[in-house]
């Protein structure tokens, strides 16, 4: 289990929001507001040697809110060229503009996620334009009666596409790993989605961070059983660098120990 930091970005300011809240229209339910911009965040995770990081852009692209995110994205970014993996507003058509700025991947969803279902056409064109070594898919998902569901569009969309094996092992010849946000328990320090985590740890065929939920350290205790020890972790609005109980020292000790 290695431990992924995150820069999530809304309106310009590094923040954590409860996942499943946010909107077009509404700001979602805010946890944590960085005094810090993107530039300490980057610089942080270099200095302490945390690669595979994600930053997250949320505003929807082409606002002037988006903008103030990417000005937010590049700081993070020179500061840690390499370091860290970019999503939020990425199409086959911007997304080498992402790797220039210094992204190691781009991460995507609702680009390929479209109308409910996947769009091999263009997910075709972004392994095209980047490679599939420097493509993440993000899987995040909500559950429901049927399973859990991928989820697009600031995770409000629900599509037709389900997380099983089968979705993984057809998606995985694309990507290089997978994110995976349990939107449900997003941004709640409640505990993890342990099925999704079993699922997922089941499987561990390409690299998987799973996200959501972690509150404390009995909960990466269990979302390393039940994973099986193969699914990296992020932790958000739980981590003491964006006001929560988890040093981040502690944290990092925890994971190099259970790798």
């Amino acid at each position: 289990m290695r431990f992924r930091p995150c820069i999530d970005i809304h309106n310009g300011s590094v923040k954590q929001i409860v996942g499943g809240s946010l909107s077009d229209l509404d700001v979602g339910e805010t946890n944590f507001v960085a005094s810090e911009g993107g530039a300490f965040y980057g610089r942080l995770y270099r200095e302490l040697e945390l690669p595979g990081g994600h930053i997250i852009l949320l505003n929807p692209a082409g606002t002037t809110e988006y903008e103030a995110d990417m000005e937010t994205a590049r700081e993070a970014l020179a500061e840690y060229p390499g370091g860290l993996m970019i999503g939020g507003g990425v199409t086959s058509e911007n997304a080498a503009h992402f790797l220039d700025m210094g992204a190691s991947h781009v991460i995507v969803t609702s680009y390929v996620f479209r109308n409910g279902r996947v769009d091999w056409k263009r997910l075709e064109r972004l392994v095209r334009e980047v490679g599939t070594e420097h493509l993440v898919l993000d899987l995040s998902c909500r559950r429901t009666e049927q399973g859990y569901c991928i989820a697009t569009d600031r995770w409000q969309k629900l599509t037709e596409v389900y997380i099983t094996p089968e979705t993984l092992d057809l998606l995985k010849e694309s990507c290089a790993e997978y994110l995976i946000h349990a939107v449900d328990a997003e941004g709640k320090r409640r505990g993890i989605e342990e099925p999704l985590a079993k699922l997922l740890g089941d499987w561990g065929k390409i690299p998987v961070t799973y996200a959501g939920g972690v509150g404390s350290f009995r909960d990466l205790d269990i979302l390393r059983e039940a994973g099986s020890g193969r699914l990296d972790v992020t932790i958000g609005s739980a981590l003491s660098i964006f006001g929560g109980d988890m040093e981040l020292a502690e944290v990092i000790r925890y994971t190099v120990s259970n790798e």
